[in-house]
């Protein structure tokens, strides 16, 4: 089987619940047998809301892909079946690009659909790009593109990054602090 990484937050780890998530996870290789890695983090924050508590956030790392869910509830038993529903849809999507790359370079074939034992399955639309938004990108240190974010009132900022050139990304995560993406050439 693929490599399992399960990480917690605030929150222990009991055989009970680590047999759970293992059990959940073992199913994602019959849909996508080249699985590379997973890894399940797990954690109890302070959300005001009871209900939103316990998150379950699970990453598939695929060939060429990552594959990324995360789901909240009062319940870290149910956070887990709430993020596995999201992540066989998302296996779904996944699945359809790749078949739809290989329809465009190969006779049309007839595609089962994916079968997900007791969850319910959910038709996934491809989105539109209805916009393309052109704009100049300037060097500026992390810091004053955050500050720019915010002035902006966005969630995210592309930059070049002042320090090292770089063209960068930085985004508003949910615990309200910040993260940074930067390609690796």
């Amino acid at each position: 089987m693929e490599m399992l990484n399960i990480y917690t937050r605030n929150l222990e780890l009991t055989e009970r619940l680590n047999d759970y998530v293992d059990q959940k996870v073992d199913r994602f290789h019959r849909y996508l047998p080249n699985i590379e890695g997973v890894r399940v983090d797990l954690s109890e924050t302070n959300a005001r809301d009871s209900a939103r508590r316990m998150v379950a956030q699970i990453t598939i790392y695929v060939p060429r892909a990552i594959l990324r869910a995360e789901e909240r509830s009062g319940d870290i038993f149910t956070a887990v079946d709430a993020v596995m529903d999201k992540m066989y849809r998302r296996i779904e999507r996944y699945k359809g690009r790749k078949m739809d790359e290989r329809r465009s370079a190969a006779p049309p074939v007839v595609e089962m659909p994916l079968e997900v034992d007791e969850y319910e399955e959910v038709a996934v639309s491809e989105p539109d790009i209805v916009r393309v938004k052109e704009f100049e990108v300037s060097s500026i240190t992390p810091e004053d593109a955050v500050e720019q974010m915010e002035l902006l009132g966005h969630h995210f900022y592309v930059f070049l990054d002042g320090t090292d050139g770089r063209l960068s990304v930085v985004y508003r995560r949910e615990g309200g602090n910040y993260g940074m993406l930067k390609p690796v050439y």
